[in-house]
């Protein structure tokens, strides 16, 4: 099965839910016209990063009765949507979100799991922390959704590997940082390397969008990519600026790679979980 895949490289204005509901519907059009059959937004993409004490202001319920999210449920309509946003639950606690819609109806939400507090970053502050990590079934095959911090740990796209997810659908605001011997942003070379080693590790479909613009001093480097099983880049290098990035993948070549390198047949998930209760009784954990 082949599909075309869209990556909605956009930049957000924060803390303007109607305005980026507006820009979401605006790519959609075009993306539609474009023969896209799934089309992904980056982390937070309907709120902007840098939200903090919005967050109540901003937040959104995840079903028809959120005039925002009943707007992007008709737009699936059209063609599947992946898209970033705050959640408010039904005990109004706050989760950063993905949202995967297809045909009108939601198939799959994913709360961030890992809150980066380092540095620049303060999230656990805000948000409540996700406390699952699962695959889900779509029209294109089985998929996992991962949001930034997620990806960089490699426990959470391992249990989507071992819950049965071709495709890694991977959205993020990572801002630039650092420059590397070369002059290169050090966070941009470090991302696409794990992307790639993820694709080849497990022999998936690695699918990310990665956001553009400022917020508050940062600059987001965009860099949206597609990897194929082999760890192969199919598209990458759309840094800084907005754009409607498409790319058709064919699914069967995951057939084809694991056929060559079976490294998902070989796996021994009892013996991780087996070591695992061994470290954690030896260590107190």
């Amino acid at each position: 099965m082949r599909i075309k895949i869209g990556l909605a490289q956009i930049y957000p204005k924060l803390g303007d839910v109607p305005a980026n509901l507006e820009k979401h519907q605006q790519y959609i059009a075009q993306a539609v016209q474009q023969g896209v059959d799934l089309l992904i937004f980056p982390e937070l993409s309907l709120t902007g990063y840098q939200v903090q004490d919005l967050v109540p202001e901003v937040a959104i319920r995840a079903d028809q009765s959120d005039k925002t999210f009943a707007a992007l449920l008709k737009a699936s309509q059209q063609l599947d949507l992946m898209f970033g946003f705050v959640r408010q639950d039904l005990r109004n606690r706050f989760f950063i979100a993905a949202a995967y819609l297809s045909q009108g109806e939601c198939v799959h939400i994913h709360h961030k799991v890992y809150l980066p507090t380092y540095t620049m970053f303060d999230e656990s502050r805000y948000f409540d922390q996700g406390e699952r990590v699962q695959a889900f079934d779509t029209r294109f095959g089985r998929m996992g959704m991962l949001i930034c911090e997620d990806f960089w740990h490699v426990s959470p796209p391992y249990l989507l590997w071992m819950d049965g997810a071709d495709v890694f659908l991977l959205q993020s605001s990572s801002p630039s940082r650092g420059l590397d011997a070369s002059d290169r942003l050090a966070s941009t070379r470090w991302v696409e390397l794990v992307t790639q080693a993820y694709g080849s590790m497990f022999t998936n479909y690695i699918i990310h969008c990665n956001r553009v613009g400022y917020e508050d001093g940062k600059n987001f480097w965009g860099g949206s990519s597609i990897v194929d099983p082999n760890g192969d880049f199919l598209t990458s290098g759309y840094y800084f600026d907005e754009t409607l990035i498409t790319q058709e993948i064919d699914l069967n070549q995951v057939h084809r790679t694991r056929s060559r390198l079976p490294l998902l047949r070989d796996e021994r998930p009892h013996l991780i979980q087996r070591e695992l209760m061994r470290i954690l009784n030896d260590h107190g954990g």
